[in-house]
């Protein structure tokens, strides 16, 4: 009886130990660009290129807090340029964080405008109560 207990105990650790603990983090990044041009995202001291019309992913992103910021090529003819949205900031990320960061632009009058919007799965709120983009 007791050996029985003892192998159905062992057993119930053995799969709780394979299904509780993932080797593997699930924490991922993305950049799609509908901008006109390409752009450039320095992150993690290193630089990702998204060409225009493309998606990059990064997957197995540690927690931690990161810093980003955006490069981008303007078109031919451009007067002026200028961003507005989320083109750099902290990204905070926690177990199982999703991250989508979009880019758009216009070319009006020969200015080049490009946009970022971010949008997470997680709340972004740090633990000073700041919010960072």
């Amino acid at each position: 009886m007791i050996k029985h207990l003892f192998i159905i105990c062992s057993s119930l650790f053995l799969i709780f130990i394979s299904t509780g603990c993932s080797s593997s983090v699930d924490n991922s990044i993305k950049f799609k660009n509908f901008a006109s041009g390409d752009i450039y995202i320095n992150f993690r001291g290193e630089l990702i290129s998204v060409a225009s019309g493309k998606t990059v992913e990064i997957k197995d992103v540690t927690k931690g807090t990161y810093n980003y910021s955006t490069t981008y090529e303007v078109p031919a003819n451009t007067q002026s340029s200028s961003v507005q949205g989320d083109v750099s900031g902290n990204i905070i990320i926690k177990a199982g964080t999703k991250i989508l960061i979009v880019y758009s632009s216009t070319f009006v009058d020969g200015t080049y405008t490009i946009y970022a919007t971010i949008s997470s799965s997680d709340d972004q709120t740090n633990t000073t109560g700041v919010v960072t983009p």
